[in-house]
């Protein structure tokens, strides 16, 4: 085995500059779900990009943006099959004047590949295409069959995704699940994440004039702005707990091994404190609290508009004001049940004229942490890394991970190329190099283990 794990690592370095280059034809594909832009290119991409691996990949249509499904065949039907799930939709690039180089022209700078996408998620599915490549090269072929699932609509919460996966119970039926993220803590741990929060999007809208009108008439016009803070405080109470009537009535907490493999996770609140200048954390979290809080759904208030905002002064009385709210949910809450209790809340709360909006939602999934897929991931992390793994059972972002589990009931872990620089979502998205090589070697290490075991 020793061998062949130093071949791999030679393959992997070796063809290195393949992988860049199939990384920078894909990152300069600008598929933004969020505006219907270069999507139809980037699944075709995907999909060949997989067929040029052996695999039997197609584009499969959905209710709204497609998914590319792949097939490797190998040992037919014999168990282990792993699925890989990914997504080749990003983020906008905005604000562009931001970017050091220009988003979607992959550029390499002091060890590092700059683009949008690059990390978050093109590089991940492009180092797990990278591991089968060695894989094969180095075994002489996979020694399970592999599964992809490459949706384009997770950074608009996936709202076709349940949908699919329920229709298409046995052409995606697999044994364990690669998630699409992954990667290390900002000491350079390897981290195998287990569960991600839900989430319900929404948007209120007000209107109390049919046009802004002239401030000195403040004493008699009423103002679509105060309505909106008004009604948004009846939403959250000074301590962050939401205050709609049975929000928390699902919540159960975290479970006595939850507990456990939190205890021995380090904790980030160093680093954030100096990453985003960070004075107090919310309610002063500090060690144990900071990491437990995941488990508590959240409501924040991700933008907000009326008015004059322009430069200088403007004395008008707003006649529209919008505000976006995401509520980060935990495992149980149903975010269609908390969107119709959102609805009443603001009614009996005196709101009625509050138009509320649900853009998306999507619920929380978990995997336990004793399954053996999840600990032969962990294991295999910490002899790649050279550093113990940390197994986080719940983490603040949220992704289409309820469907998997609850359709296919897959074991999901996370491990890939992404770390705390990365900028995700952010300009100046970015990926380390080496980071890059560790991830492959940990996937294909994975490849190796898990089919040894059937």
């Amino acid at each position: 085995m020793a061998d062949m794990l130093s071949e791999l690592d030679r393959y992997i370095e070796e063809h290195l500059a393949e992988s860049l280059e199939d990384l920078r034809r894909l990152t300069a594909i600008p598929s933004v779900s969020s505006k219907g832009e270069g999507i139809a290119d980037a699944a075709n991409f995907v999909r060949d990009l997989l067929e040029g691996e052996g695999f039997e990949a197609k584009v499969m249509p959905t209710d709204g943006n497609p998914v590319v499904y792949a097939d490797s065949g190998e040992r037919g039907n014999a168990s282990p099959t792993l699925l890989c799930y990914n997504h080749y939709d990003v983020q906008p690039a905005e604000p562009l004047d931001l970017w050091d180089s220009p988003p979607f022209e992959l550029t390499e700078r002091d060890g590092r590949v700059y683009a949008r996408g690059v990390s978050d998620d093109k590089g991940q599915l492009i180092s797990r295409i990278a591991a089968i490549r060695a894989v094969r090269a180095v075994a002489g072929g996979l020694p399970q069959r592999v599964k992809f699932l490459v949706e384009g609509e997770e950074e608009v919460s996936s709202p076709s995704l349940d949908a699919f996966i329920e229709a298409n119970r046995d052409l995606l039926a697999a044994d364990a699940c690669v998630w699409e993220f992954g990667g290390v803590d900002p000491d350079g741990r390897p981290e195998v994440v287990l569960g991600l929060r839900g989430i319900l999007y929404v948007e209120y809208r007000v209107r109390t004039l049919s046009r802004d009108a002239h401030s000195g008439s403040a004493h008699n016009l009423p103002n679509a702005a105060w309505r909106l803070v008004r009604a948004l405080n009846t939403i959250q109470a000074a301590d962050g707990r939401v205050l709609i009537p049975g929000f928390y009535d699902a919540v159960k907490g975290p479970t006595d091994t939850d507990l456990q493999l939190m205890a021995g996770m380090p904790s980030s609140e160093a680093f954030n404190r100096e990453h985003f200048g960070v004075k107090e954390f919310v309610n002063g979290h500090t060690e144990m609290d900071y990491i437990t809080a995941v488990f508590e759904p959240t409501a924040n208030i991700a933008g907000i508009g009326a008015g004059w905002q322009g430069q200088g002064s403007k004395t008008v009385i707003p006649a529209y004001a919008m505000a976006k709210m995401d509520f980060r949910l935990v495992p149980d809450q149903d975010p269609d049940d908390l969107f119709a209790r959102l609805r009443k809340h603001l009614d009996e709360q005196g709101f009625s004229d509050v138009e509320v909006v649900k853009l998306g939602g999507e619920r929380s999934a978990v995997t336990p942490g004793d399954d053996p897929f999840v600990q032969l991931t962990a294991r295999l992390a910490s002899e790649v890394y050279g550093k113990p793994a940390v197994i986080d059972p719940l983490v603040g972002g949220t992704g289409p991970v309820y469907p998997f589990r609850a359709y296919l009931g897959t074991p999901i872990v996370t491990l890939g190329p992404g770390d705390p620089l990365s900028n995700a979502h952010s300009p100046n998205e970015s990926m380390s190099i080496e980071a890059f090589k560790l991830g492959t070697h940990h996937m294909a290490r994975l490849l190796l283990e898990y089919g040894a075991q059937s």
